[in-house]
Protein backbone atom coordinates (compact mmCIF):
# COMPACT_ATOMS: atom_id res chain seq x y z
CA UNK A 1 0.00 0.00 0.00
CA UNK A 2 3.15 2.29 0.79
CA UNK A 3 4.64 1.36 -2.48
CA UNK A 4 1.37 2.22 -4.74
CA UNK A 5 1.00 6.14 -2.77
CA UNK A 6 4.62 6.46 -3.31
CA UNK A 7 4.73 6.35 -6.82
CA UNK A 8 0.78 8.00 -7.29
CA UNK A 9 2.69 11.08 -5.32
CA UNK A 10 5.84 10.88 -8.01
CA UNK A 11 3.06 11.18 -10.78
CA UNK A 12 1.23 13.65 -9.63
CA UNK A 13 4.66 15.66 -9.30
CA UNK A 14 5.49 14.91 -12.66
CA UNK A 15 2.29 15.78 -14.14
CA UNK A 16 1.97 18.95 -12.15
CA UNK A 17 5.65 20.55 -14.14
CA UNK A 18 3.61 21.28 -17.39
CA UNK A 19 0.98 22.81 -15.18
CA UNK A 20 3.26 25.32 -13.48
CA UNK A 21 5.36 25.70 -16.56
CA UNK A 22 2.39 26.51 -18.63
CA UNK A 23 0.94 28.97 -16.17
CA UNK A 24 4.46 30.91 -15.51
CA UNK A 25 3.83 30.13 -11.80
CA UNK A 26 7.58 28.89 -11.36
CA UNK A 27 11.05 30.16 -10.99
CA UNK A 28 11.83 28.13 -14.20
CA UNK A 29 11.34 30.14 -16.95
CA UNK A 30 14.48 30.94 -19.45
CA UNK A 31 16.12 34.67 -18.82
CA UNK A 32 15.70 37.23 -21.53
CA UNK A 33 19.10 37.62 -23.91
CA UNK A 34 19.41 41.48 -25.28
CA UNK A 35 21.79 42.88 -27.13
CA UNK A 36 24.39 45.20 -25.98
CA UNK A 37 23.66 48.34 -25.88
CA UNK A 38 25.53 50.34 -28.75
CA UNK A 39 27.27 53.39 -27.51
CA UNK A 40 26.41 56.30 -29.19
CA UNK A 41 28.87 59.16 -30.56
CA UNK A 42 27.80 61.01 -27.40
CA UNK A 43 29.12 58.74 -24.68
CA UNK A 44 32.24 58.17 -26.35
CA UNK A 45 32.78 61.47 -26.46
CA UNK A 46 32.03 61.99 -22.68
CA UNK A 47 34.76 58.73 -22.06
CA UNK A 48 37.31 60.40 -23.83
CA UNK A 49 36.76 63.89 -22.19
CA UNK A 50 37.25 62.66 -18.86
CA UNK A 51 40.33 61.20 -19.62
CA UNK A 52 41.69 64.52 -21.28
CA UNK A 53 40.27 66.36 -17.86
CA UNK A 54 42.28 63.49 -16.07
CA UNK A 55 45.68 64.54 -18.25
CA UNK A 56 44.78 68.03 -17.54
CA UNK A 57 45.04 67.35 -13.88
CA UNK A 58 48.49 66.06 -14.19
CA UNK A 59 49.76 69.10 -16.61
CA UNK A 60 48.72 71.60 -14.36
CA UNK A 61 50.52 70.36 -11.45
CA UNK A 62 53.69 69.23 -13.41
CA UNK A 63 53.59 72.82 -14.29
CA UNK A 64 52.57 74.61 -11.18
CA UNK A 65 56.04 72.42 -9.69
CA UNK A 66 57.90 73.98 -12.39
CA UNK A 67 57.36 76.81 -10.86
CA UNK A 68 58.32 76.20 -6.99
CA UNK A 69 61.66 74.35 -8.33
CA UNK A 70 65.49 75.85 -7.92
CA UNK A 71 67.00 72.68 -9.18
CA UNK A 72 67.35 73.45 -13.09
CA UNK A 73 67.40 69.68 -14.11
CA UNK A 74 64.12 69.05 -11.82
CA UNK A 75 62.71 72.20 -12.84
CA UNK A 76 63.06 71.25 -17.10
CA UNK A 77 61.59 67.85 -15.91
CA UNK A 78 58.84 69.43 -14.58
CA UNK A 79 57.54 71.52 -17.81
CA UNK A 80 58.60 68.26 -20.11
CA UNK A 81 56.07 66.30 -17.93
CA UNK A 82 53.95 69.28 -17.98
CA UNK A 83 53.75 69.66 -21.67
CA UNK A 84 53.83 65.62 -22.49
CA UNK A 85 50.39 65.48 -20.16
CA UNK A 86 48.72 68.83 -22.06
CA UNK A 87 49.54 67.42 -25.26
CA UNK A 88 48.22 63.64 -24.61
CA UNK A 89 44.98 65.77 -23.20
CA UNK A 90 44.97 67.86 -26.55
CA UNK A 91 44.65 64.49 -28.64
CA UNK A 92 41.68 63.85 -26.40
CA UNK A 93 39.75 66.70 -26.46
CA UNK A 94 40.11 66.38 -29.89
CA UNK A 95 38.64 63.02 -30.39
CA UNK A 96 36.13 64.45 -27.99
CA UNK A 97 34.91 66.95 -30.55
CA UNK A 98 34.95 64.97 -33.26
CA UNK A 99 32.13 62.60 -31.77
CA UNK A 100 30.05 65.44 -30.43
CA UNK A 101 31.04 68.63 -31.84
CA UNK A 102 28.33 70.45 -29.80
CA UNK A 103 30.11 69.70 -26.42
CA UNK A 104 31.12 73.27 -25.81
CA UNK A 105 33.14 72.07 -22.40
CA UNK A 106 35.21 69.85 -24.98
CA UNK A 107 36.27 72.65 -27.13
CA UNK A 108 37.13 75.00 -24.24
CA UNK A 109 39.79 72.43 -23.62
CA UNK A 110 40.79 71.98 -27.15
CA UNK A 111 41.73 75.82 -26.61
CA UNK A 112 43.05 75.71 -22.88
CA UNK A 113 45.35 72.70 -23.92
CA UNK A 114 46.34 74.78 -26.90
CA UNK A 115 47.88 78.04 -24.96
CA UNK A 116 49.28 76.03 -22.67
CA UNK A 117 51.59 74.39 -25.46
CA UNK A 118 52.01 78.11 -26.92
CA UNK A 119 49.56 77.81 -30.07
CA UNK A 120 47.64 80.32 -29.23
CA UNK A 121 45.81 80.96 -32.65
CA UNK A 122 44.72 77.58 -32.34
CA UNK A 123 43.28 78.24 -29.02
CA UNK A 124 41.41 81.27 -29.74
CA UNK A 125 39.73 79.52 -32.46
CA UNK A 126 38.47 76.67 -30.04
CA UNK A 127 37.31 79.34 -27.49
CA UNK A 128 35.17 81.15 -29.70
CA UNK A 129 33.71 77.61 -30.72
CA UNK A 130 33.11 76.90 -27.15
CA UNK A 131 31.47 80.66 -27.13
CA UNK A 132 29.44 80.20 -30.23
CA UNK A 133 27.88 76.84 -28.67
CA UNK A 134 27.36 78.54 -25.46
CA UNK A 135 27.52 82.40 -25.70
CA UNK A 136 28.82 83.87 -22.22
CA UNK A 137 30.03 80.81 -21.20
CA UNK A 138 32.56 82.11 -17.91
CA UNK A 139 35.89 79.76 -18.28
CA UNK A 140 36.11 79.66 -22.48
CA UNK A 141 35.77 83.81 -21.36
CA UNK A 142 38.47 83.57 -18.88
CA UNK A 143 40.82 81.12 -20.58
CA UNK A 144 40.71 83.23 -23.87
CA UNK A 145 41.49 86.37 -21.41
CA UNK A 146 44.87 84.59 -20.92
CA UNK A 147 45.29 84.14 -24.29
CA UNK A 148 44.86 87.53 -25.35
CA UNK A 149 47.57 87.97 -22.44
CA UNK A 150 49.57 85.86 -24.15
CA UNK A 151 49.13 87.60 -27.83
CA UNK A 152 49.79 91.57 -25.85
CA UNK A 153 46.46 92.07 -27.02
CA UNK A 154 45.55 94.05 -23.50
CA UNK A 155 42.45 95.96 -24.32
CA UNK A 156 41.07 92.63 -25.83
CA UNK A 157 41.96 90.97 -22.13
CA UNK A 158 40.80 93.86 -20.27
CA UNK A 159 37.49 93.76 -21.62
CA UNK A 160 37.42 90.04 -20.87
CA UNK A 161 37.94 90.39 -17.28
CA UNK A 162 35.26 93.48 -17.22
CA UNK A 163 32.58 90.52 -19.44
CA UNK A 164 33.11 88.46 -16.30
CA UNK A 165 33.25 90.81 -13.44
CA UNK A 166 29.78 91.58 -14.50
CA UNK A 167 28.70 88.04 -13.81
CA UNK A 168 31.72 85.97 -11.94
CA UNK A 169 33.77 87.36 -9.54
CA UNK A 170 35.92 84.33 -8.98
CA UNK A 171 37.35 84.02 -12.92
CA UNK A 172 37.70 87.80 -12.88
CA UNK A 173 40.25 87.65 -9.78
CA UNK A 174 41.72 84.64 -11.40
CA UNK A 175 42.43 86.74 -14.87
CA UNK A 176 43.04 89.81 -13.09
CA UNK A 177 45.68 87.65 -11.06
CA UNK A 178 47.07 86.34 -14.40
CA UNK A 179 47.03 90.58 -15.37
CA UNK A 180 49.81 90.81 -12.32
CA UNK A 181 51.50 88.04 -13.45
CA UNK A 182 52.17 89.09 -17.00
CA UNK A 183 53.49 92.68 -15.96
CA UNK A 184 55.57 91.41 -13.76
CA UNK A 185 57.20 88.76 -16.21
CA UNK A 186 57.35 91.63 -18.85
CA UNK A 187 59.14 94.13 -16.45
CA UNK A 188 62.28 91.87 -16.64
CA UNK A 189 61.77 91.59 -20.63
CA UNK A 190 64.11 93.77 -22.67
CA UNK A 191 62.05 94.15 -25.53
CA UNK A 192 59.01 94.79 -23.79
CA UNK A 193 56.78 98.28 -24.04
CA UNK A 194 57.74 99.85 -20.72
CA UNK A 195 54.58 102.17 -21.28
CA UNK A 196 52.36 99.86 -21.98
CA UNK A 197 53.42 97.28 -19.34
CA UNK A 198 53.08 100.68 -16.68
CA UNK A 199 49.40 101.79 -17.89
CA UNK A 200 48.34 97.97 -17.07
CA UNK A 201 49.76 97.59 -13.75
CA UNK A 202 48.17 100.99 -12.84
CA UNK A 203 44.70 99.53 -14.45
CA UNK A 204 45.60 96.40 -12.77
CA UNK A 205 46.05 98.43 -9.51
CA UNK A 206 42.92 100.73 -10.15
CA UNK A 207 40.87 97.30 -10.80
CA UNK A 208 41.89 95.59 -7.62
CA UNK A 209 40.80 98.49 -5.39
CA UNK A 210 37.16 98.63 -6.77
CA UNK A 211 37.01 95.17 -6.54
CA UNK A 212 37.73 95.21 -2.80
CA UNK A 213 35.77 98.37 -2.41
CA UNK A 214 32.24 96.19 -4.35
CA UNK A 215 33.13 92.88 -3.13
CA UNK A 216 31.17 93.60 0.31
CA UNK A 217 27.82 94.07 -2.51
CA UNK A 218 28.04 90.60 -3.45
CA UNK A 219 26.56 87.67 -1.60
CA UNK A 220 30.01 85.80 -1.05
CA UNK A 221 31.87 89.21 0.08
CA UNK A 222 28.58 90.11 2.65
CA UNK A 223 29.11 86.62 4.32
CA UNK A 224 32.85 86.91 4.36
CA UNK A 225 32.78 89.93 6.27
CA UNK A 226 30.06 88.46 8.64
CA UNK A 227 32.17 85.69 10.01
Amino acid sequence: MTTRLGVLSACLLVGAVPSAWSNGGGGMSMPEIRAPKEESAQDKAKIVYNKGVHDVKKADKFQASSVQLTDAGKKERAVREAQEYYSSALVKFQEAVQDDPGMHEAWNYVGYTNRKLGNYDAALAAYEKALTLKPGYPDALEYRGEAFLGLNRISDAQQAYLDLFAGNRALADKLLAAMRSWVDTQRSSSTADAAAVSELDKWVQERSAIAGQTASLTREGAAASWN
